[in-house]
């Protein structure tokens, strides 16, 4: 809808400010005036008495022809000139979803002089590279980036669009979906492809992480996924691979731009690498306390791994916040996780079930821990670990 005051008509009577239920109507000198947070929702002109208020709704736009949109596309997320493993991980994925569909597999890069970087996308599975380049595009925006990507995805018209979800992902992958009109499902943990409508199989933990929904997007195009790191398995680079690097002029100037990056300060503070560690030790409930905790660091120090916990021990208060593994932690995808005093409620088992190796201490036979665990050991925690602490000790010396 749109709304409009005739104000040769309007005689102030104040009927459309009371009807209005956004506040978004003042009487300025006798006369009728919209305020910004006026939603076109038309109640004041049904109000009005002298017809002063016109209101018209907005032509639809056409539909869309959704057999144009072809090909799989991966946002490329880069910082300071190098590539997000995310992005590796998602073209590795896009991969075996274009084979599927015979499609191309294409990654969209913004940045300024990162033409480079397009080699290492096609390593990982690229066919084609759209660039975008220029000094507007150096440092993320959500701004410069969002309309950057619309103006590209009109133009070349993908049916799959895949984004990491990653602080910047999250920021604009769903201002993208609302400006081109089309559906977004977030923190993916699983994609396929549905064999007989073509469809794009999205699948993500729902209801707190107590089911797995599989969502599809049979009306609107690009079908849009964020997908969480370290959920996807990266293959294996080959450089020997060559693509196609398509450069896209952008309408998108910096004295357009509604925010300024004035500087740019990098934070370092006390926090584990839990996404990148080859080896993982985690505590759960089952520790008893936080005393407890040194058990485990013990533990996946003499492995020269990373110490982390699961949202129970967290939220107890035990262990702080950057070590959490799982739905609404960090999802890992180590060689050997190891697991102690952890039940295996599906939110945690989101965050870990892609590790090579599992392997489960628990004083419970029954716990669910074990239907995924490659070694399970059932008994007590507090003498187990340490014993195997001690034991890798021992052959580290001899």
């Amino acid at each position: 809808m749109s709304v409009k005051i005739l104000e040769n008509q309007c005689n102030g009577c104040g009927a459309c400010v009371d009807r209005c239920p956004f506040g978004a109507i003042e009487i300025v000198d006798g006369i009728a005036k919209l305020k910004d947070n006026c939603t076109g929702c038309g109640a004041c002109g049904k109000a009005c008495p002298n017809n002063a208020i016109e209101v018209t709704k907005k032509a639809k736009k056409a539909p869309k022809n959704n057999d144009e949109y072809k090909g799989v596309w991966v946002f490329i997320e880069q910082r300071t000139g190098k590539i997000d493993t995310v992005a590796l991980e998602l073209l590795s994925e896009g991969r075996k979803l274009a084979d599927e569909l015979k499609v191309e597999l294409a990654g969209v890069l913004l940045g300024e002089n990162v033409a480079d970087l397009a080699k290492e996308c096609f390593a990982y599975g690229a066919e084609k590279v759209y660039l975008v380049d220029g000094p507007v595009f150096k440092d993320y925006r959500t701004d410069s980036y969002t309309e950057a990507i619309v103006e590209i995805i009109n133009q070349y018209k993908p049916e799959i669009l895949l984004f990491g979800a990653t602080n910047n992902g999250r920021d604009f992958a769903a201002r993208i979906a609302v400006r081109i009109t089309t559906g977004l499902t977030a923190d993916c943990t699983a994609l396929s492809i549905d064999p007989e409508t073509r469809l794009l199989r999205q699948t993500r933990p729902a209801f707190g992480g107590n089911v797995m929904a599989t969502i599809l997007c049979p009306n609107h195009r690009p079908q849009m996924a964020t997908v969480r790191p370290k959920v996807m398995k990266m293959d294996e680079p080959d450089y020997s691979r060559i693509g196609e690097v398509i450069r896209c002029e952008s309408s998108v100037k910096e004295a357009d731009m509604t925010t300024k990056i004035l500087d740019i300060i990098q934070s370092i503070s006390h926090t584990v690498n839990l996404q990148d560690a080859e080896i993982i030790v985690s505590g759960g409930r089952g520790i008893g306390g936080p005393e407890n905790y040194r058990l485990i660091e013990e533990l996946a120090e003499a492995l020269g791994g990373v110490a982390g916990a699961s949202r129970a021990a967290v939220d107890a208060g035990w262990v702080p916040h950057y070590r959490q593994v799982g739905q609404t932690g960090k999802t890992v995808s180590p060689k050997l996780y190891i697991a102690c005093g952890i039940s295996g409620a599906i939110q945690h088992l989101a965050g870990m079930n892609t590790s090579e190796i599992v392997v489960a201490i628990n004083n419970d036979p029954e716990a669910p821990i074990f239907n995924i665990a490659t070694y399970g050991l059932v008994g007590d925690l507090h003498q187990i670990v340490p014993m195997l602490t001690q034991k890798i000790k021992t052959l580290k010396m001899a």
